[in-house]
């Protein structure tokens, strides 16, 4: 039913294979009841039933030949070994060699490589015996014996090996469209993950160019400048400097309007944690060292790695429990997410999903590290390290 409702809706495919496996019962019926002249064909003999199916034993098989290769090919071979059995045909002329070289194309065409072998093996025996006793004689092949089976085995396998080869190179067009689709997508998710972070560090130089335009003003304002207004200005400066530099290279969506609200930080996972718990998720937070004097942008972005790889155990790893430690030092803030679930089980697939292609962003910008993967007993750990001081 399902053909024939692509046949009514105009299915190129569908109706190609259906004027193929018609034209080729056509063949089949002027070799089985019309003059052998019309098509160089041997007498067929046997008895009218035979002769009356001999057209869809052969020739309507190949109606399906894009969607049952093996099934058409095995129908096929049903009918020449039903007709050399009963009434020890020599099988010789145009209609067979179409509809046989057609078959062997199709065959492996469009079925998997498994299939077409398989189906070459089931049916190989069957070409021996009938082509050892004269009864299949296809181009170029009048002679009997040993030589007939080797000539039509190789002028059938010459076409299969043909629809083989067609078959491997229309996997690989579409292995290569799908991983230009999927590379597509990564390359969109890094670049939403980095007009997301223009955005933050956007407003964090903002914020200390105004500290410093501020501290400024009130020192011009009071008619003097102490040690303690020039180190603030000299700090906050030296803040916006290297936020700027790490803002470079960073994209920017121009469409969309920059945040006005504070940006989050690593004193917020506590909060996080809660929000995930209640959502189901048994989140245990450790926090090691001083986070209150990180900059800005070093702050925001481990809050973001945290949320994103929490937001993954939520959505990918099942009934879960996730372990966070962070670590903040002088030099370098490390991060690490665990958890013991089983969806994520199965390695990533290349280049990862959006999740790891934002975190990997983020860890760019710092000229971090990050490592993503299953862990061996099962579950997924996440893993980054984010350097703390100006960018090289």
């Amino acid at each position: 039913m399902q053909a024939v409702r692509r046949l009514a809706g105009g299915d190129p495919g569908v109706i190609a294979d259906a004027g193929i496996g018609f034209a080729a019962a056509v063949l089949i019926a002027v070799a089985a009841w019309g003059s052998p002249r019309l098509i160089g064909s041997s007498a067929i003999a046997g008895p009218s039933w035979l002769l009356a199916l001999l057209p869809l034993l052969m020739g309507v098989p190949l109606v399906l030949r894009r969607r049952a290769p093996l099934l058409m090919w095995l129908a096929i071979w049903a009918g020449i070994a039903l007709l050399s059995l009963l009434a020890d045909n020599s099988l010789r002329g145009m209609a067979f060699i179409v509809v046989l070289f057609a078959a062997a194309y199709s065959l492996g065409a469009h079925a998997s490589l498994r299939h077409a072998v398989a189906g070459l093996v089931v049916t190989a025996p069957i070409v021996a015996v009938i082509s050892y006793r004269g009864g299949l004689a296809l181009a170029f092949s009048q002679s009997h014996g040993a030589k007939a089976v080797a000539l039509s085995s190789l002028q059938l396998v010459a076409f299969w090996l043909a629809g083989v080869f067609v078959h491997a190179r229309r996997q690989a067009a579409a292995l290569a469209a799908r991983t230009a689709a999927l590379q597509r997508q990564a390359d969109q998710a890094a670049a939403a993950e980095r007009a997301r972070i223009a955005r933050e560090l956007h407003d964090i130089v903002a914020h200390h160019l105004s500290v410093v335009v501020l501290v400024a003003a009130g020192a011009r304002a009071s008619g003097r400048a102490d040690a303690a207004t020039l180190e603030e200005i000299e700090h906050s400066g030296r803040q916006a400097l290297t936020e700027t530099r790490r803002l470079f290279g960073v994209l920017r969506d121009p469409d969309e309007e920059t945040g006005r609200a504070p940006q989050p930080g690593i004193s917020e996972l506590p909060a996080l944690a809660g929000s995930l718990r209640a959502a189901g998720l048994d989140v245990s937070l450790s926090i090691d060292g001083d986070h209150t004097a990180l900059p800005p942008a070093v702050n925001v972005s481990a809050y973001r790695i945290v949320q994103e790889a929490l937001t993954n155990v939520l959505k990918h790893a099942g009934p879960a429990r996730a372990e966070v430690t962070v670590g903040c030092a002088d030099n370098a803030v490390t991060i690490e997410v665990t958890d013991d679930g089983l969806g994520n089980s199965a390695p990533p697939p290349p280049g990862g999903g959006q999740g790891l292609a934002g975190m990997r962003e983020r860890v760019a910008v710092f000229g971090g590290d990050l490592r993503a993967g299953p862990r061996p007993g099962g579950g997924f750990t996440v893993c980054a390290r984010l350097p703390v001081g100006e960018p090289s």
